[in-house]
């Protein structure tokens, strides 16, 4: 066993011992590949979502050197028909990028490295294997001494290009080399699986490595259940654990992918469980780092995209035209849709919509907006900040005023007297609200639905707030459905006090008076 060749079937040995969710299904999924045109595979997935586990786990299947039989015998792929057809039949080349960065002057001797090192454990696993000129040519070399071809596993391909720019077309023209020419990769490779953050670097408007598959956060298709944990996984992890289902899903659910269902962030799950917290565990991983970068990007209608992700409002995006890098924008579209792809955002597919996905990734937005340095984006916070304290106080008249102030600055002239847009307007008003709350909207409580309810969270002296909304009708009534619909009886918990809001716009009044009021009423709970 070497270190970049035939590593063997540890690492996974390792997985195993702890709560593994069985993903060998992703084994099947690359058999079926082998000895086809569609052997190259690249999935691209965030940080901490399993990328090193699910290449480890290849790893043990396919490496010759080892037998992995006792370790798959009591997983999924173990009643695949290619099970034992591929079970521990290849020569595994596996390099996982941010492993080799110390070894390669921060990437700037990637490629002699690579080369090298490979070449070197080639010559001791098969001794009459003489080294070329040519790379290409002595893995050629190879595949005939040792009488079957290689499996490459390429964990976290995009690592050099994201942490240094600089060596992307000679990083790039060493991997066109291997997997561009056709004939000399069927020679070589039986499969590739290569994972990272971004899709690949795309050249001009075509993928730089235009022959492998891609599954990508926007589009996983066949591979959408093993971009993290599936509803059902994370439902059983929580019996087996006593673990709150509801607050695992509130935390970590938010991605959706078709024929799938919810999609969980998989080490966030675990790190609660183990933990017995639920909590933010993204600030742990250094994807919390850039997001301040991102929402700070000078764009057109960037400002207020994010003023609208953060009150829970879902935002138009095209994703076609990113060059699935770090650097290279043309504008808010750009950003939004590395933002998807490094799991800051869930993508809509049938909507083309973004949305914040839950709310361990809510709470990093609300601590880098706070960062920003906009003079709009303060403004916002400031005017945000105000209008709780208003509420909260009973200003009606001031509260009523922001709310009209925001419904004629955000809602374009075609939506400002749809009904639906009255409710965006008060989540983007109130947008700050993750400071003390937490967000629901058409929470059951009492006899009927609340349209937004805030509740506080237990270290926040804030009381809870019940906001109902009125089209074209009276804000007294808004405030007499919640005391008749009884919404604060269910509130019993949340403080010794709930305020009751009600907002009404009513689009027929004639020019000159004001389109929305508002009613506030503090009562007492007997908590």
């Amino acid at each position: 066993m070497g270190t970049y060749l035939n590593p063997g079937n540890s690492g996974f040995t390792r997985i195993i011992e702890s709560d593994y969710v069985d993903k060998t299904g992703l084994i099947g999924l690359l058999n079926r590949t082998i000895g086809t045109t569609k052997n190259l595979t690249c999935i691209s997935r965030p940080r901490r979502f399993g990328k090193s586990y699910a290449a480890q786990m290849l790893c043990a299947y396919y490496d010759k050197t080892c037998d992995s039989h006792e370790l798959f015998g009591k997983y999924c792929i173990a009643d695949d028909p290619s099970y034992n057809k591929h079970l521990n039949k290849y020569d595994v080349i596996y390099w996982d990028m941010t492993g080799i960065k110390p070894y390669t002057q921060d990437y700037n001797t990637l490629i002699p490295f690579l080369i090298q090192t490979l070449t070197e454990e080639v010559s001791l696993q098969y001794p009459t294997v003489s080294p070329k000129e040519d790379f290409s040519s002595t893995l050629v070399d190879a595949v005939e001494k040792a009488g079957n071809r290689f499996v490459i596993l390429i964990d976290e391909w995009d690592a050099p290009i994201r942490e240094k720019p600089a060596i992307q077309k000679e990083y790039l023209e060493f991997l066109r080399s291997l997997f561009k020419n056709s004939g000399t990769t069927s020679k070589i490779f039986a499969a590739a699986y290569m994972t990272g953050i971004l899709p690949i670097k795309k050249d001009g408007s075509q993928s730089a490595i235009s022959d492998f598959k891609e599954y990508t956060m926007i589009k996983p298709r066949s591979f959408g259940e093993y971009v993290g944990f599936t509803e059902n996984e994370v439902k059983r992890l929580c019996e087996e654990h006593g673990a709150d289902f509801n607050m695992m899903k509130q935390w970590y659910d938010g991605y959706e992918f078709k024929d799938v269902g919810p999609v969980y962030n998989p080490n966030s799950v675990m790190q609660a469980i183990d933990n017995d917290d639920f909590d933010s565990y993204w600030t742990e991983t250094s994807a919390a780092e850039g997001l301040m970068e991102y929402i700070s990007k000078d764009y057109n209608g960037m400002t207020r995209t994010i003023a609208e992700l953060i009150g829970g409002v879902d935002a138009k995006v095209n994703t076609n035209g990113f060059a699935n890098d770090l650097v290279t924008f043309r504008g808010r579209d750009d950003v939004l849709t590395l933002m998807i792809h490094l799991g800051y955002l869930a993508y809509d597919s049938e909507k083309k919509t973004v949305r914040i996905p839950n709310e361990e990734i809510k709470l990093e937005f609300q601590k880098s907006i706070r960062e920003v340095k906009h003079p709009e984006t303060l403004k916002r916070l400031q005017e945000s900040d105000q209008l709780f304290l208003d509420t909260i106080e009973g200003r009606e008249e001031a509260v009523a005023v922001q709310i009209e102030k925001i419904h004629r600055e955000e809602t374009s002239p075609l939506h400002y007297n749809k009904e639906d847009s009255l409710r965006s307007v008060i989540k983007l008003s109130y947008y700050t609200y993750r400071d003390h709350y937490l967000q629901w909207e058409e929470l059951p409580v009492g006899e009927g639905y609340a349209d937004i309810v805030y509740l506080p969270k237990h270290d926040s002296d804030w009381p809870a707030l019940v906001v109902e909304l009125k089209w074209n009708d009276s804000a007294e009534g808004a405030i007499g459905q919640i005391l008749k619909k009884k919404y604060p009886d269910c509130l019993k918990g949340y403080g010794s006090e709930v305020v009751l809001v009600g907002i009404s716009y009513d689009k027929d009044n004639k020019a000159g008076e004001r389109k929305h009021s508002c009613r506030i009423a503090a009562i007492r709970c007997d908590c």
